[in-house]
């Protein structure tokens, strides 16, 4: 039989005061490499083209597959 090994339990993070946490969250913070003002507009634009493009290629597909179900019902009954 194969031996089985417990595996030992992580050690809890220790605990960091309010203050020390604070200065963390500034510190992670000022690190972030926040965009443009031009690149969120363009990210936005393009973000609302693909959502218009995807939403009218699905509503065509959901069309065709009604139709399809349809004549495939229309032919049983």
């Amino acid at each position: 039989m194969a031996d089985v090994k417990a595996k030992a339990a992580p050690a809890p993070a220790p605990r960091v005061s309010v203050g020390d946490f604070v200065r963390q969250v500034r510190t992670e913070t000022a690190r972030i490499a926040w965009p443009s003002r031009r690149e969120t507009i363009t990210t936005t634009i393009m973000v609302l083209i693909m959502t218009s493009l995807l939403s009218v290629f699905f509503l065509g597909v959901d069309q065709a597959l009604g139709r399809f179900v349809k004549f495939l019902l229309s032919l049983a009954g």
